[in-house]
């Protein structure tokens, strides 16, 4: 444990008498802000595993061409604003304080779950309200992420970061399958309770959060840099805009990578991040503190966060597919009912990374983070390989075993490496450096959809349009429609699947073809063995190439982790452009050069 120095220089069980602990409250801090962080990742993923019943509600088809875009919208919008914001976010909390911007957020997300809940409207006029209030929801979900690894390293001693920090990213991605399940009952009972949901859990935090968290961070006052935050969020929403259009059909194509205002968004948004870049190294007070990348522990662990959100963003998406376009169909389940099994048949992976969460956290605190972040990508990239030896029909167990260990593999990697980031960083930076941290995450997240989706669609491209215009044709399809059908792109199946529905009755209903065909060939074509039979061979086609991605991002990650040193805690000493503020939240901090092992 490190000791607190003050001027009394008498000292008891390494804590001078009549001292303030200066971690006073530590468990309900981190209490709150796990339930915040659980809030806000279970109402990312609810949504998810809802659309089928919030769409149904609002009485829009979202698979009907020119509606796809409301429902990439209300499925990554929420993502897009939070990785926008939460920087500047963050940089607020350095200046104002973290716990009170904090409590803000979980006041706004309360309030925007209760206006998402409110929807009167129908058809795209609702899908929009329902995006926009998302979008907002966003606002507040970034309040919490930009804040809360800032908070947690003020509150807690450094040997005790690690698993502070690990509790918290635990109850984060645990959040995001317990929404799977979670949506997964709610929605067919009603789509409002899915919103509804949050209200109490944002009401209790916000009470107790005004409450219970005190400012303990060194702030900085600064003048705002509107120059930087406007660059920055003009950038970043047009990269992240160009990855979502980029993976829709356009004009023809299987997706949206040639189209002009695809490319304008994708070159335009990377052009203004780097004047972004280049501005935030002349102005008094960045918003983007480059010179943070000067510590190598923080440039590490970022380096190393970045890879290994692409590798598995994208992916839980592409197993969700797995589950519920083929392997779930093909033993025993309705179409209608695959997005509540995925769900379930996923939670090995949360179990995996319940159990390595803390305890990485808690030995990273003693042995440092550099062996566990390193050992947990390369077990991640070893498990993304093992699944490319499952046939595309696996059995369940080895399938459970096999994402156990990722989850593992991820749980070991993540505590310590958000320690290390956050260890790194000197006190009136923290806020400003969680949300350069979570911004890396976030975007890495959407830019891995785009990228594994892209991958899935590239490979489903080479041999559906065939294997489905002869499956249709076999069975009484004529020639014309199955042809029209098998050119669809395959972003059409894939949604279809995604999303709960019949995929085959999806793309024949509306041309009325399945009407004329005999009973027994429309109940096969609509049944669960003929779509997934059909998938199999093209979609396992992309899943190798995606997978393949995912274990080269997994070792990019694992070789950016070995570089971040034996030891990753903050020294006073090192210069790194704006000096920490003096004060009594200062003064602990030169015991934190020695908290760890060199």
């Amino acid at each position: 444990m490190s000791d607190v120095r003050t001027t009394n220089g008498k000292r008891r069980g390494g804590q001078e008498v009549g001292a303030e602990d200066p971690y006073k409250g530590k468990w309900s801090t981190l209490s709150n802000t796990t339930l915040g962080m659980l809030m806000a990742t279970i109402d990312a993923s609810i949504v998810l595993i809802s659309l089928p019943d919030i769409f149904t509600g609002i009485k829009l088809d979202p698979l009907t061409p020119g509606n796809t875009s409301y429902f990439l919208w209300l499925l990554m919008g929420y993502m897009l604003v939070t990785a926008v914001l939460v920087v500047s976010f963050g940089r607020l909390g350095d200046m104002l304080g973290r716990a009170r911007m904090y409590n803000m957020g979980f006041a706004i997300f309360t309030v925007f779950s209760i206006m998402l809940s409110l929807t009167w409207m129908h058809g795209r006029e609702a899908a929009l309200y329902m995006i926009v209030m998302r979008i907002f929801q966003g606002v507040g979900g970034a309040f919490i992420m930009a804040n809360t690894g800032a908070i947690l390293t003020d509150a807690f001693p450094p040997n005790q970061r690690g698993l502070a920090l690990g509790t918290n990213q635990v109850a984060a991605i645990a959040g995001s399958f317990i929404g799977l399940v979670l949506g997964g009952i709610l929605g067919p009972l009603d789509w409002r309770l899915v919103f509804w949901v949050s209200v109490p859990v944002g009401v209790v935090g916000t009470i107790w959060g005004v409450v219970n968290l005190k400012d303990k961070g060194v702030r900085s006052p600064a003048r705002v840099d509107w120059l930087g935050n406007a660059t920055f969020a003009i950038g970043l929403i047009a990269l992240l805009v160009g990855i979502v259009y980029g993976i829709e059909p356009y004009d023809g194509h299987t997706m949206g990578w040639t189209d002009p205002l695809v490319l304008a968004a994708l070159i335009g948004g990377a052009a203004v991040l780097a004047l972004f870049g280049w501005i935030e190294t002349k102005v008094e007070a960045p918003m983007f503190m480059i010179s943070l990348f000067r510590i190598r522990a923080f440039a590490a662990s970022n380096v190393a966060s970045l890879m290994a959100a692409l590798g598995r963003g994208g992916l839980m998406f592409i197993l969700i597919i797995w589950l519920q376009g083929i392997w779930l169909p093909e033993h025993g389940y309705s179409f209608a009912h695959t997005p509540l099994w995925a769900g379930i048949f996923m939670l090995p992976l949360t179990g995996g990374f319940l159990v390595a969460g803390p305890v990485s956290g808690y030995l990273s605190d003693h042995f440092g983070a550099r062996p566990f972040a390193t050992g947990g990508m390369l077990a991640a990239a070893l498990s993304f390989g093992l699944l490319e030896l499952l046939p595309v029909n696996f059995p369940y167990g080895l399938f459970a075993l096999i994402i156990f260990v990722n989850g593992l593999a991820m749980g070991l990697f993540a505590a310590p490496n958000r320690a290390a980031m956050m260890n790194s960083l000197p006190p009136d930076q923290r806020g400003q450096g969680s949300g350069m941290g979570a911004t890396t995450m976030n975007s890495a997240m959407v830019l891995s959809i785009g990228i594994f989706f892209t991958l899935m669609i590239v490979g489903l491209s080479a041999d559906l349009p065939t294997s489905l215009f002869n499956g249709l044709t076999a069975h009484g399809v004529g020639a014309a429609a199955a042809r029209k059908v098998a050119d669809l792109p395959p972003t059409s199946s894939l949604f279809a699947a995604f999303l709960g529905y019949n995929p085959i009755e999806k793309l024949l209903g509306p041309s009325g073809v399945l009407t004329h065909l005999p009973r027994s060939q429309a109940t096969f074509l609509t049944g669960r063995s003929f779509f997934p039979k059909l998938i199999a061979v093209p979609f396992g086609r992309g899943l190798h190439e995606a997978l393949d991605f995912a274990v080269a991002a997994c070792l990019a990650a694992a070789t950016a982790s070995a570089m971040l040193g034996k030891r990753s805690s903050y020294k006073p000493r090192e210069q790194l452009g704006t000096p920490p503020s003096s004060g009594p939240a200062t003064r602990a901090e030169p015991a934190e050069a020695t908290s760890l092992p060199r």
